[in-house]
């Protein structure tokens, strides 16, 4: 008797954290998401120059390793790969705008079509 006493109170403990960690958690994310709201309407205004922003650190990325490899210090292939994935998207934004935010759209955010 005294065993079962103790599992039901190990699961009444468990149930009792996760609702208020639900209780806790779900208005940050609600207050997170509005928040996300305002600064994108905040910023759609700007998504040219948030765009050439974009190009310069990408462009000031690959200066920094060409001028690192040029001094005799061999960057890890992780950095490169990061530095020509983010050079990738940074492109790919740029010349393919409504394919890319359809592909977040679809995949990426789950919204059905």
């Amino acid at each position: 008797m005294m065993q079962r006493t103790g599992i039901v109170a190990a699961a009444s403990g468990a149930v009792a954290t996760s609702l208020a960690t639900v209780a806790c958690c779900l208005p940050t994310g609600m207050l997170a998401a509005a928040g996300l709201t305002g600064v994108a309407a905040m910023l759609a205004g700007g998504h040219r120059w948030l765009l050439l922003l974009s190009f310069v650190l990408v462009g000031a990325g690959g200066v920094q390793a060409y001028r690192a490899n040029r001094c005799g210090t061999r960057l890890g292939r992780l950095t490169l790969t990061l530095l020509a994935i983010a050079a990738a998207i940074v492109l790919l934004v740029a010349l393919f705008p409504q394919v890319i935010a359809g592909f977040l759209a679809d995949y990426v955010l789950g919204a059905e079509p």
